[in-house]
């Protein structure tokens, strides 16, 4: 069984159905790569398996690790395991780097049953995933994201994943107006924290971050749904012809 299931998801934003019916499977130990052309419905589909409340599932459901998380809160998907990088990173001033990681590390803890990490374990820890995402340790005193440019919002990203090592990540156009050297740490962390503990769902219309980051199996969407699956040679034929002959199959498969 997949760990997180879906299952024939429609997803409402407004008055606008943008999911009609998608179902997907994301297992454990596995990178799985979801493309589409812009306006696909990518974006909606990581924003409700998070449950983001402007998000409305009018059909369907969303289950993972055996349970229905369909009406579950942000949080509580959160300490259930489930992460989401998002593509446009908020800013929390008066907020610092270091008080925000060591809150969310706690709550985590606590959904464990687990004591709060000591403060010299937390900064131990903290350095260490720092280094590997080439964030200077000055920035945890910074306020979260505040001031940040492009690039080290999606370092901050990436440091939450290695910080929290969540059992299924969610990871949405994080490759998105990256240059080279902030793609490879992007892809770097991905790599190195997605094993056989780990389900990563990375959620793109760029094939460069899936050179970097081998996926296992690859899915298209058009129109709010799963069209076309594959592995990882799928993405070549992508890059190759673009999304159009993907359209003239389905649009063959209608007439």
């Amino acid at each position: 069984m997949a760990e997180l299931e879906i299952r024939n998801l429609h997803v409402r934003v407004e008055d606008k159905e943008i999911l009609r019916g998608l179902d997907l499977d994301v297992e454990k130990g596995r990178i799985h790569a979801l493309m589409g052309p812009n306006g696909s419905g990518k974006s909606t589909l990581a924003n409700a398996i998070m449950g983001h409340p402007a998000f409305e599932v009018t059909e369907g459901t969303i289950s993972f690790k055996g349970t229905d998380i369909t009406e579950a809160a942000p949080d509580e998907r959160s300490r259930m395991g489930v992460f989401m990088a998002f593509q446009y990173p908020v800013a929390i001033p008066g907020v610092t780097v270091a008080k925000y990681l060591r809150m969310v590390v706690n709550a985590h803890r606590e959904a464990n049953g687990e004591e709060p990490i000591k403060l010299k374990a937390f900064r131990r820890q903290t350095e260490e995933a720092m280094e590997l995402v080439n964030i200077p340790r000055e920035f945890s005193s910074r306020y979260l994201n505040d001031g940040f440019s492009g690039g080290e919002k999606k370092r901050m990203e990436v440091l939450q994943l290695a910080m929290l090592r969540p059992e299924m990540s969610v990871l949405d156009e994080t490759d998105s107006g990256l240059d080279i050297d902030a793609l490879n740490v992007v892809a770097e962390g991905v790599n190195r924290y997605a094993g056989e503990d780990m389900g990563v769902l990375i959620i793109t219309h760029y094939q460069r971050i899936l050179h970097l980051v081998k996926p296992d199996a690859v899915h298209v969407m058009f129109d709010g749904r799963i069209v076309k699956e594959g592995g990882p040679e799928l993405v070549d034929q992508l890059e190759k012809k673009g999304y159009g002959w993907i359209r003239e199959e389905l649009e063959g498969a209608a007439a």
